[in-house]
């Protein structure tokens, strides 16, 4: 069941993200796999509104349900916002990382339009859900929580925290997919490498901290495209274009202890394992003006 949540989730997500499909069609062309399935999902992410029944608190109910383990929390001030990572039941799923924002910390005009969403809602919607019927859960993941918010509201949470604005519009929407790079045949498997390969074919990466954002340790290592306008329908019928999705590259290093292996030896266990909240602070911004502007 949970794999098929997690393949309606990704089938979605590539609809709707053309990176997607050119990522992977790419990587087919230069011989690194053979086909998607080829491919090590690293982690997939999500953005929530912290507000009362949404937020971290109902979401992380469906992974827990599926055998997803809670790990550590990372708060991000500047973006006010808050997360957490969460460990798969078994190797072959993706690690999962729910944000969530501190709605409280806005001005009370952010918060007032949100709520005007958000106050719909007066329990907890996953509560209500059947977590044995993966089909209802997959539909959940991709419906409309709220009502389609007005282009004027959107703006007005844009200018003020683009994260907000990004979730008032696309709710629970798969927030972006990771390659893992490190088990990729040698010269695309680091993220410097990969970088190349994805320059090579066109694809804008998020600059934000440098192409490659690396942990103080080293040993993770990431980089994103910068995601693609779309083109969204708003309350009235107006349109706007605003950032859609990305694709996320992750390199996880072994571990000192483990440096002695061989490579046919090395497991996932044996890689540097978490996230890293510099890291993930530059990510977030693969959906702001500041790194979309890039490439319209």
């Amino acid at each position: 069941m949970l794999s098929e949540i997690l393949h309606g989730l990704m089938s979605r997500y590539q609809e709707r993200v053309p990176d997607v499909a050119a990522v992977i069609d790419a990587m087919i062309g230069e011989g690194m796999i053979a086909q998607a399935s080829d491919i090590e999902n690293d982690h997939i992410a999500f953005r929530t509104m912290g507000v009362p029944h949404l937020g971290v608190q109902s979401l992380e109910k469906i992974f827990l349900h599926y055998g997803y383990t809670k790990r550590e929390h990372y708060y991000f001030a500047g973006k006010k916002l808050d997360a957490w990572w969460y460990a798969p039941p078994e190797p072959q799923y993706p690690r999962i990382f729910i944000s969530e924002l501190r709605v409280n910390d806005l001005s009370e005009t952010a918060q007032r339009i949100i709520h005007s969403y958000t106050d719909a809602i007066t329990s907890d919607p996953v509560d209500a859900l059947n977590l044995d019927d993966s089909q209802a859960v997959d539909t959940f993941l991709h419906s409309g929580l709220w009502r389609t918010p007005t282009l004027a509201d959107f703006k007005a949470l844009a200018a003020e925290s683009e994260y907000a604005a990004w979730v008032i519009y696309n709710r629970y929407y798969l927030n972006h997919f990771t390659v893992s790079v490190h088990n990729l045949p040698t010269g695309y498997n680091t993220v410097a490498g990969f970088n190349e390969f994805l320059e090579k074919h066109g694809f804008v990466l998020n600059d934000s901290g440098g192409k490659i954002k690396a942990s103080p340790d080293g040993n993770l290592l990431q980089s994103a495209t910068v995601a693609r306008m779309i083109e969204a329908e708003f309350a009235g019928g107006e349109t706007y274009q605003i950032a859609g999705s990305y694709v996320e590259f992750a390199e996880r290093r072994v571990l000192p202890e483990f440096a002695s292996l061989p490579a046919s030896e090395i497991r996932r266990e044996h890689r540097r394992e978490g996230f890293e909240a510099g890291n993930a602070d530059k990510i977030f911004e693969s959906t702001y003006s500041t790194q979309t502007k890039k490439s319209s």
